[in-house]
């Protein structure tokens, strides 16, 4: 079911959101060459619980983490591994979702780990701007076909990466996962039609080679999605809010850039 939120709802959810926010801001300072990623994984989920929050992957679907961690060709759900270390060029993914006295909120962020190579900088980059694109074209009276097609076009069309078809975005709150499905690809003009009120996620998965993935089901892991042919994988994700005035994006980090996306 999509519901459409109140402004207390919305501010619950906002009350989530700077929860998140403040966790990647420490993990950009904590991410280098050399750290374990369990070190992520426990900080991320002490700074979570600090502020009075939920790390609310744990448990879900048997997930055991506050985290997910994925590196380089690791396209998402990737696990926190004790003795695995990041080095120099790799590219990390760190998703998360937060409740916080009912308000829920959910954003993924890519880091540079010390200095990448130029052509993964410049998939860093437009999958970055990939979920602006998206973004840009989720306002009132546009149907979700406009947001995919708006990913799409940008990272596959104009820069020739894959644009992962298989994990979408979603509507969020008051549950982690809500309707409806948002995906990354489509046809303008097509699909449902969004309306002030509604909270999403748009969270693009941007590859260096195809678009195809596999998941690893070994009995070790049952989570991590990889590139199908072993390219390297970006993604950023938004929790946004549908308002008469165009996009909201509740788990802002970035004041300068997203000064037209504020509250």
């Amino acid at each position: 079911m999509i519901t459409l939120k109140s402004d207390r709802e919305v501010q619950q959810m906002k009350e989530a959101s700077d929860v998140i926010v403040g966790m990647h801001m420490m993990l950009r300072d904590l991410i280098k060459p050399g750290l374990d990623t369990w070190e992520i994984e426990t900080k991320s989920r002490e700074y979570i619980e600090s502020h009075g929050a939920i790390p609310s992957q744990i448990g879900f679907e048997g997930f055991k983490y506050a985290t997910t961690i994925s590196i380089n060709d690791e396209v998402a759900h990737g696990l926190p591994r004790k003795g695995l270390k990041l080095q120099n060029g790799d590219l990390v993914k760190v998703d998360t979702v937060v409740e916080k006295d009912g308000g829920i909120s959910d954003s993924a962020w890519t880091y540079k780990v010390g200095t990448v190579s130029p052509e993964h900088e410049r998939l860093y980059d437009v999958a970055l701007e990939s979920m602006y694109r998206g973004i840009d074209a989720a306002v009132v009276g546009n149907r979700l076909g406009d947001v995919g097609y708006a990913i799409q076009h940008y990272a596959e069309d104009e820069n020739g990466f894959g644009d992962v078809r298989d994990y979408t975005g979603h509507g969020i709150g008051p549950t982690m996962h809500e309707d409806p499905q948002v995906l990354h690809y489509g046809t303008p003009g097509h699909g449902l039609r969004l309306k002030e009120g509604m909270t999403i996620t748009i969270e693009p998965m941007i590859n260096t080679g195809t678009w195809e993935v596999i998941t690893d089901h070994s009995a070790e892991d049952g989570w991590t999605v990889r590139t199908a042919d072993g390219g390297w994988s970006a993604q950023f994700e938004h929790t946004i809010l549908i308002t008469k005035d165009g996009p909201k994006i509740l788990t802002s980090q970035d004041p300068v850039r997203d000064a037209k996306y504020l509250l």
